[in-house]
């Protein structure tokens, strides 16, 4: 068992000052640094514990509210467990709060805690891993292509949407990533259709990125968020399998 160390930080963004939540293994050394991007239901105790088992693997962790405008978290109240099919109102509050994170209010954001990470004496230099859930997966993919000789590695899981109609969607924007890519989606889930992974694909391979897209089968919208009726605990495990071979990869020296 590795002992940790976490702790609340706070990190001053361009718009304000964003909470967070640092962990990392409590043995006075820096370790590989890695982003932590939340899903839309919020920085809580689940996402802390999600941060604490990849930063068990010897990392820094650093997730972000990404809400911090509205106040610190939990920006909106959540159950201890989350089924949105009994409490669909849980989407009325959270979207409007999604819907303002625009790619430029994301990349001002994304650059403090960048910088913020380079900064800290729990992190190594060189570049960072970057993980998203639900919508922070589209946001660790801006990530990379906002930020590409600052991210050596990026991770999404059950994330979307990754394709859309605008110039700034993020299978576009990830012609611009210079580090490895995985994305793990979920084989049951209408935020991204077998269309939409094709399309995904298809821009990966056009920008000649390295990268690796898998389908879970069977594993629903959510699947790694331990606090949600979506959590799978199987796909969860690959998840973090897949997660820490791609940062051994990329973030050792």
């Amino acid at each position: 068992m590795v002992a940790l160390r976490g702790e609340s930080v706070e990190i001053r963004t361009p718009e304000g000052v964003a909470d967070a939540y640092l962990t990392h293994p409590d043995d006075g050394r820096a370790h590989p640094g890695v982003l932590v991007v939340q899903d839309g239901f919020g920085l809580r105790p689940s996402l802390r514990g999600l941060a604490d088992r990849i930063a068990a693997q010897g990392f820094t962790v650093l997730v972000p509210n990404a809400f911090y405008r509205h106040g610190p978290a939990p920006v909106v109240e959540m159950p201890e467990y989350i089924d949105p099919a009994e409490r669909p109102e849980i989407f009325g509050q959270v979207f409007p709060l999604i819907r303002e994170l625009t790619p430029e209010a994301w990349r001002r954001d994304a650059g403090a805690y960048l910088e913020w990470l380079a900064a800290a004496p729990q992190v190594t230099s060189g570049p960072v891993g970057v993980t998203g859930y639900c919508m922070g997966a589209r946001l660790a993919v801006q990530t990379a292509g906002m930020f590409p000789d600052r991210v050596g590695a990026v991770a999404g899981f059950h994330g979307g949407p990754l394709v859309t109609d605008d110039p700034d969607s993020p299978h576009v924007l990830a012609g611009n990533i210079t580090g490895e890519l995985y994305f793990a989606h979920a084989g049951e889930d209408q935020h991204m259709t077998a269309e939409h992974i094709e399309q995904f694909d298809k821009a990966l391979a056009a920008a000649g990125i390295r990268y690796r897209t898998e389908v879970y089968p069977g594993a629903q919208h959510g699947y790694t968020q331990t606090d949600t009726s979506a959590y799978d605990a199987e796909s969860n495990d690959r998840h973090h399998r897949e997660l820490r071979a791609l940062f051994d990869r990329n973030l050792r020296r």
